[in-house]
Formats: structure tokens, C-alpha cells, sequence
């Protein structure tokens, strides 16, 4: 005998009033603050603050980076991923022994650029290579201090930031959604002529700075703009 699946299917749904509780058994309790998911920015904040004072404590010289660098500079939007510190190569051993006084977990990655440390349960990067160059005390002076979440520290500036996320774009890393944002927040605070300068002859690059450009978000090069002619030798 075949059966119609539709009416099975409806004689088995005994629907939510045949839904009884066990004998006994009291209610779930409803959801406590601690159950709750955590604020993944407010996290990563609080270990960007912890791992900051620990190296102004020790007068280490470093700089605030990538999205948190961003958010510091007014780039709106949730936080999501780790929190980086750039410093220089030559203090690298000295940054992260201080850190593992303060009570963090350090440990060496296997990208020979960078260390990785535990903070509050975030992950942290110690950047010594910054997109493929190395942090130099030039950088480190173009930061700017400012407040993250009421703690002072020093932050890329916003044109090393953004040199540093488009110079990190590459055939099997190329997420232009997620900088494109970053890009918006920080236009007026940019130097775009030095950003171009630094990483438009790059193939990726150029083409986030190409779509940056029709979006009207920047301005076009002056030779790429509508009317102007292009002065031949």
C-alpha cells in the first residue's frame, strides 16, 4: 500500500499544543547576562587597552594597527577579527618578554614577520613586517595618539593604515568589501596622493584604488579626469 507523504507528514505534526513538559521538570530559566553571546568589540578593545599599557609601562615604542587602528581613527562598524600592534624588529624579544611578565601567553607564528599573543581571550599580533616591509621608527613616528575606548596610545596614521591594508591585497587575499568601509571613514583624514604613491603601481591596489575612484569616494589622478588632456613630451 503506498501512503501520501503529505497526509503522513500531517497526521505525525502534532503541532506546539501536544508539546508537554516532563512530569516534575520546572521550566527552562530564562537567558542571564552571562549566557548572553559576548561583545566581540568590546573585547577586542579591552585587550588592545591591557597589552598597551603594558608596553607604554615599559616605554616600548609601537603603534596601534589595522581595523582597531581604523575604528580608533572613526571607522565605523563591529570589530571582528585580532587585534595589531606594530613595533620595531630590533625590539620584538623585548616587547613580548614584557608582555609574558604581564601575564600573556606569547608565542612564535609560523609567518616569521610577527609574534602572537593570548589577551582576554583575543588573539594579538606583534607586527615587526608590516605588509611586507619592515616597521621602521619613521613609521612609528607618523602615529598619532589617541584615545581607544579611554585609553590613550599611539595609532598608525590614517595613511599608513590604509597604505597597509591595500599593500596586504594579493591574488589569494583580495577582500576589497571589507576595506572598502575602512576607505569611506577615512577619506577626509588621508593622504590619497601618498597612499597612490606608495602601493598604485601595485595590480591590486591600483584596481581598489580604480574602484575607490568610480565610487567618487576619492578623487581621480588628474590625468584620468573628465576634459583634462595629457600633456605628450
Amino acid at each position: 500500500m503506498v501512503h501520501n507523504a503529505h497526509d503522513t507528514a500531517r497526521t505525525d505534526d502534532s503541532g506546539p499544543s501536544d508539546v508537554r513538559l516532563a512530569p516534575g521538570k520546572p521550566p527552562p530559566a530564562p537567558p542571564t547576562e552571562n549566557d548572553l553571546p559576548p561583545d566581540r568589540t568590546q573585547a577586542i578593545l579591552e585587550a588592545a587597552k591591557q597589552v598597551a599599557a603594558l608596553l607604554k609601562r615599559k616605554d616600548h615604542g609601537f603603534a596601534l594597527a589595522g581595523s582597531v587602528a581604523a575604528y580608533a581613527h572613526g571607522s565605523s562598524g563591529r570589530l571582528q577579527h585580532d587585534v595589531d600592534f606594530c613595533v620595531l624588529p630590533d625590539d620584538a624579544d623585548a616587547v613580548a618578554a614584557t608582555l609574558r611578565e604581564g601575564g600573556l601567553t606569547v608565542r612564535a607564528a609560523p609567518e616569521d614577520w610577527l609574534l602572537k599573543a593570548g589577551c582576554l581571550g583575543q588573539s594579538v599580533d606583534i607586527i615587526f613586517e608590516l605588509s611586507h616591509r619592515p616597521v621602521t621608527p619613521e613609521l612609528l613616528s607618523r602615529a598619532r595618539e589617541l584615545p581607544v575606548d579611554s585609553v590613550h596610545m599611539p595609532v598608525l596614521s590614517p595613511t599608513d593604515v590604509l597604505v597597509s591594508l591595500l599593500n596586504a591585497f594579493s591574488e589569494h587575499h583580495c577582500d576589497f568589501g571589507a576595506v572598502l568601509p575602512v576607505a569611506r571613514s577615512l577619506r577626509e583624514k588621508a593622504d590619497w596622493k601618498e597612499v597612490r604613491r606608495s602601493c598604485g603601481d601595485q595590480p591590486m591596489p591600483a584596481a581598489f584604488l580604480f574602484l575607490l575612484d568610480r565610487l567618487s569616494v576619492i578623487d581621480p589622478e588628474p590625468e584620468h579626469r573628465p576634459g583634462s588632456s595629457k600633456v605628450q613630451p
